[in-house]
């Protein structure tokens, strides 16, 4: 009963850190893999700014154990208005778990328009099929 009690309190603590991380950075992802129905941790993931030149790099992470990745914008600044894209490169995910994929990277291209001050791009992800959301 105690290991129960110890695993739930951890689950909740990494829960609310989680949150208060996400709190301070404007942007933040999460891969789950439908096929287990389970987290995905070890996914790279690089996120560009669009400007007058094409795309420029802001920053890359991989996703932890919770598949999930708190604070993917560089650290310090403040969010910009504009388009950005997220890549999640699940064709290296997929191989390092010995499974073929359709999908090499999922290109998530999104607005920021300032209108709120958090944005979550979960990433529902199988060998052949993807789906995306703003979440919050």
């Amino acid at each position: 009963m105690n290991t129960l009690k110890t695993l739930f309190a951890g689950a909740v603590l990494s829960a609310l850190s989680s949150a208060v991380l996400a709190a301070g950075n404007p942007l933040s992802v999460h891969v789950l893999n439908l096929q287990d129905g389970l987290p995905s941790p070890g996914v790279s993931v690089t996120l560009e700014k669009q400007g007058g030149e094409g795309w420029s790099k802001l920053n890359t992470g991989t996703t932890n154990e919770q598949g999930r990745i708190t604070a993917l914008y560089p650290e310090g600044k403040a969010l910009e208005k504009g388009t950005y894209r997220v890549t999640f490169k699940t064709g290296e995910w997929f191989k390092k778990h010995q499974a073929a994929t359709f999908f090499p990277e999922v290109p998530v291209i999104f607005e920021a328009d300032g209108s709120v001050p958090h944005y979550h791009i979960p990433l529902l992800l199988s060998p052949y099929g993807f789906s995306t959301y703003r979440g919050n």
